[in-house]
């Protein structure tokens, strides 16, 4: 995390400066289509095997009055999506294989790759957030100066990093094994997440 980013953190956590109060943030949330992506496993990069990534555009406003990285960090943890960091995406392609993971965009915009080399590029903006199912690839192949990214994880799972081969017979056990998210990171229990990623009583995919 950038210096000036940590200070501001600490302090803003400490104060309560430029941080929204929960009735401002219900009123900072826009309601937004989830976009969803399925990648396939391709030998490198498992991804999910039946859990799409989840995008929303657009969903938060993030006025000036406001650290918009407040905004993101208040929203993922008042639903159970906690740990957060700041900073960007990393230049090269990895995955976490024993944890899902939410991605906010507080500034700037970037060309986000998901999914692997065979996945695809999008374009990330200020306001949009990513919700990442264990096994999605991504890396950053492009971002402006400015570009600021809000990270969090469910309660539920252990944070890991994978990268390459060597990863993908383990990772492709452990993927199916983290357990659903318990809310929605943007829209908490009445989200879309709830059903975009549905499980069995076998904890497979419900038909």
């Amino acid at each position: 995390m950038p210096i000036l980013e940590r200070g501001k953190e600490f302090v803003e956590k400490v104060t309560g400066w430029q941080r929204p109060s929960s009735d401002d943030l219900e009123r900072l949330l826009r309601s937004r289509k989830a976009n969803t992506f399925l990648f396939k496993d391709d030998g490198i990069i498992p991804n999910h095997p039946f859990w799409p990534l989840v995008v929303y555009h657009g969903v938060a406003k993030l006025p000036a009055k406001y650290d918009p990285a407040a905004i993101f960090e208040d929203l993922f943890a008042r639903n159970g999506w906690q740990k957060s960091w700041r900073n960007g995406i990393y230049n090269y392609v990895h995955y976490h294989s024993r944890i899902h993971e939410v991605l906010g965009v507080a500034r700037g915009s970037a060309e986000v790759q998901f999914g692997g080399k065979r996945g695809r590029s999008l374009t990330m903006k200020a306001g949009d957030v990513a919700v990442l199912p264990a096994g999605t690839g991504h890396e950053c192949l492009y971002a402006e100066d400015d570009f600021l990214v809000v990270g969090a994880y469910p309660l539920d799972g252990i944070y890991d990093e994978c990268k390459g081969k060597e990863d993908h017979a383990r990772a492709v056990k452990t993927i199916p094994k983290v357990a659903k998210p318990r809310q929605d990171p943007v829209y908490g229990s009445s989200g879309p997440l709830s059903h975009l990623w549905r499980v069995s009583r076998k904890g497979r995919e419900a038909k």
